[in-house]
């Protein structure tokens, strides 16, 4: 068995074959016409099958084996273009062309993937291509398979390179550096301005001052006082490291899919650049997902290693089929976060009524916290209601999408009302806007 497949089981013949094998049956064939024709459809005939065999011997019988490697990133990011590299080398001694077959991941769902390039004898290629992930997880890449064909090309050899590896597919970190410069352009000084220091009564220490008139006498340092013989106050500043908290509604509404990406999954993006550049802003950042039940719990911090707990748990994070459980979001919270916090709230409302139905949770939630409720528009809407109705049926689509628009604006409208900080931001510019409000909440010392 070993010896079939070695021989035959990898043996594939060529268009160049079957061409050469239709010739010399049209010769055959004219040769009982023509008579003299059967001299010469004989020598073809015979010369073909020696260039066959001779072309199968240069290939297969040689213990020479190209060479082929996959490069890729220990991760990919989802929602970008990720570059894979294959570096193949051509081993013989003759110059042969190279079929290309990669093996990627069924998420891709891509069966038609293949490259051609020509080698000289001990020449090495490199082969760039991009893939762009649409959900996360672990993506499975099988073997690399090369169909190499000699000069003479009657026949092709399969080569199967051992490359199977697992790649795990993150939220879009590639988006970490893009928007960074958003975060140092306020986090420097701009030009002609001074920062002035504030005296507060927070709990960040910054320094011991002898007592001078009107200074709180609550703040006396009596061990200080002692040692200098005169009395001594201590100074804080405000703080300058608030609480965020990035929520996360993985209920049945962030299901909906947008250019290859749900709802969620921008979410997830928006999250972790957002998060990125609170850990700048030397802010604690913390992460809750929910549905119909509490999902993951990630502890307000701001150590540098934060960024990387907060990537691993929003890896896998999917949506479900249930409606989201506020009531529950608000027992939570109220139980783990003891202190007044910004609560980024990525969910999303349909209907006004949808909002009716858990603002009394929304408006519990802002009395102790700092709410910033963030839902989405509905892109496919904005479609329909730019287009040109031509008859009845064009307009009543058209008015109900109107309708629906509409309605999104009375949602932001509504959540104004109770004091409630919204934004509606379309989904490709979710991260822009949401990084925005957070850097102008920060600049209002809002936090």
């Amino acid at each position: 068995m070993d010896f079939i497949k070695r021989y035959f089981g990898d043996l594939f013949l060529t268009a160049r074959f079957y061409g050469g094998l239709l010739v010399c049956i049209f010769l055959f064939v004219a040769s009982f016409y023509i008579y003299w024709f059967d001299v010469i459809a004989s020598v073809v005939f015979f010369a073909f099958i020696i260039l066959c065999m001779a072309d199968y011997v240069f290939l297969f019988f040689t213990d020479r084996v190209p060479f082929a490697r996959r490069i890729s990133a220990g991760r990919l990011s989802n929602g970008d273009e990720n570059k894979i590299e294959l570096i193949i080398k051509n081993e013989f001694s003759f110059p042969v062309h190279v079929n290309v077959n990669d093996e990627l991941p069924e998420q891709f769902q891509e069966r038609k993937w293949k490259r051609q390039l020509d080698l000289k004898e001990k020449q090495q290629k490199k082969i760039q291509y991009y893939l762009r992930p649409h959900q996360r997880g672990e993506y499975h890449f099988g073997n690399i398979h090369l169909f190499v064909t000699s000069p003479l090309g009657f026949v092709s050899h399969r080569f199967t390179s051992q490359a199977a590896e697992t790649i795990n597919v993150y939220p879009a970190f590639m988006q970490l550096y893009k928007y960074e410069l958003l975060s140092n352009a306020i986090i420097q000084n701009e030009g002609g301005s001074r920062r002035m220091r504030k005296i507060g009564q927070s709990m960040e220490f910054e320094q011991i001052k002898e007592y001078v008139t009107g200074d709180d006498i609550r703040t006396l340092n009596w061990k200080a006082s002692a040692r200098k013989g005169g009395l001594m106050v201590n100074n804080f500043m405000d703080e300058r490291s608030q609480q965020v908290y990035c929520v996360i509604d993985k209920g049945r509404l962030m299901k909906m899919p947008f250019e290859g990406l749900t709802l969620l999954d921008y979410a997830i993006n928006s999250c972790l650049v957002l998060s990125n550049i609170c850990l700048k802003k030397q802010d604690r950042v913390g992460v809750i997902t929910f549905s119909n039940t509490i999902g993951n719990i990630l502890a307000a911090d701001r150590k540098p290693v934060q960024k990387k707990n907060i990537l691993q748990l929003l890896y896998n994070q999917t949506t479900g089929f249930l409606e989201s459980d506020f009531e529950m979001l608000y027992m939570q919270i109220r139980n783990r976060i003891k202190n007044r916090s910004l609560l980024i709230l990525f969910t999303n409302f349909e209907s006004l009524s949808g909002l009716n139905r858990q603002i009394e949770y929304l408006r519990s939630l802002a009395s102790h916290h700092l709410l910033l409720v963030v839902f989405f528009e509905n892109t496919e809407l904005n479609k329909l209601t730019g287009s040109h109705a031509t008859n009845v049926e064009d307009v009543y689509i058209k008015t109900i999408a109107e309708k629906f628009a509409f309605e999104k604006r009375l949602i932001a409208k509504e959540l104004m009302k109770f004091g409630i900080l919204s934004l509606l931001s379309s989904p490709q510019k979710l991260t822009v806007n949401t990084i925005n409000k957070y850097l102008e909440l920060k600049t209002r010392q809002a936090i």
